[in-house]
């Protein structure tokens, strides 16, 4: 590696953020960990080798696609599919033993075709929408309807049922669940009443797991808590998994009237000591953190100033002046004393921390320190 710009991902800290939900729930309740769009930025097989070897069996993914990359990497854990089933992805889904998400009778009349066809069974996952508005069958009819399906299909196995909250990680003053995220609990109840009891129940997302224990059912999944990014406030001690460090690469003088970068949008009102590191938003470093947001050189916080560019950034150091190239700047993580971590940067950004994880491009290596 030639450019000193990497991040490090602790897989002992994604080991301690799993058991830490897994001893928070009552005996038997899963802890299921969702490690779709490359783990959030973490590495999806490097995340699901450590979460399964500390006992996880249940994973969730977005697309098939990244259920076949694990399964072909040799996880051998149950792996849900989060998106619709589609009639295209049938037969590569069954072949391959990933759970998918069904909610409509005609998928589960397809299902059972190919599966007879290839002498499997089919897993399946029924999605109810109960107020995020995205997939799941809706009404009581509905549910009817698609329980009627699976009572007919010999090939079909359902093996959970689950919904997801669109209003959960926004507590009441009092720290409550809000009044409708408790809708959307009451009608999760309302409509998996119409199918077989013993299906076993899925609902709570990483807020919901800690803001409403009476949403475990019989498994939770984790997604943003698992990578130390908990959505609602706890005293657990979750820990952050990922460092973004960068490299200084150049230090100069800037006088007073001179301008920083692109647009000009930075002019010194005063002399200055200018740096600039090997890091920009063609590493997913956002553009709109240009002339707010701030990295860790020396253990002291730096402003960010003039625009972001596409490989570098500027960085005021005229409060450290031993700062030189080949100093190192961190944009997300510790040194010394002070941290940032992705929720504050993504407020920089005007976004949230899972974007900001997830748009660290490919050319930022990743390095991995091992669970222990």
């Amino acid at each position: 590696m030639f450019r000193q710009t990497q991040i490090v991902i602790d897989l002992d800290a994604v080991k301690h953020n799993y058991q830490l939900m897994v001893v928070q729930v009552q005996p038997g309740v899963r802890v299921m960990a969702v490690v779709k769009a490359n783990a959030y930025g973490h590495g999806m097989l490097e995340v699901a080798r450590t979460v399964t070897a500390a006992g996880c069996g249940d994973l969730a993914v977005a697309i098939p696609e990244e259920g076949v990359f694990l399964r072909d990497s040799g996880i051998t854990a149950n792996i849900l599919v989060m998106g619709a089933a589609t009639e295209i992805t049938a037969e590569t889904a069954i072949r391959r033993e990933l759970t998918q998400t069904v909610f409509e009778p005609d998928t589960i009349r397809f299902l059972d075709e190919e599966a007879e066809r290839l002498g499997m069974i089919a897993l399946v996952h029924v999605k109810l929408d109960t107020g995020m508005g995205r997939i799941g069958l809706r009404t009581e009819g509905e549910a009817d309807a698609l329980a009627l399906a699976l009572a007919g299909a010999k090939h079909v196995k359902v093996t959970g049922i689950y919904t997801h909250f669109a209003d959960a990680d926004h507590l009441t003053e009092q720290g409550d669940i809000t009044d409708y995220t408790k809708k959307q609990l009451q009608c999760f109840d309302a409509l998996r009443a119409h199918f077989d009891p013993s299906i076993p129940a899925h609902a709570a997302n990483s807020a919901m797991s800690l803001a409403a224990p009476q949403a475990a059912y019989a498994m939770i999944r984790e997604g943003i808590s698992l990578y130390g990014y908990p959505p609602v406030s706890t005293k657990l001690d979750f820990r952050h998994a990922l460092r973004w460090e960068a490299e200084v690469v150049y230090v100069k003088d800037v006088a007073p009237g001179e301008s920083i970068g692109y647009g000009c949008t930075f002019t010194a009102d005063k002399p200055m000591r200018v740096a600039t590191v090997a890091v920009g938003y063609g590493d997913g470093y956002h553009r709109l953190i240009s002339n707010r947001g701030q990295m860790l050189v020396g253990g002291k916080r730096v402003n960010v100033v003039g625009r972001i560019c596409m490989d570098q950034t500027m960085i005021d150091v005229s409060d450290l002046p031993d700062v030189q190239a080949g100093a190192q700047a961190v944009l997300i993580g510790t040194q010394g004393s002070e941290s940032i971590g992705a929720d504050e940067l993504a407020s920089w950004a005007e976004t949230i921390s899972y974007e900001v994880l997830l748009a660290i491009t490919a050319r930022v290596p990743r390095v991995y320190l091992p669970a222990k």
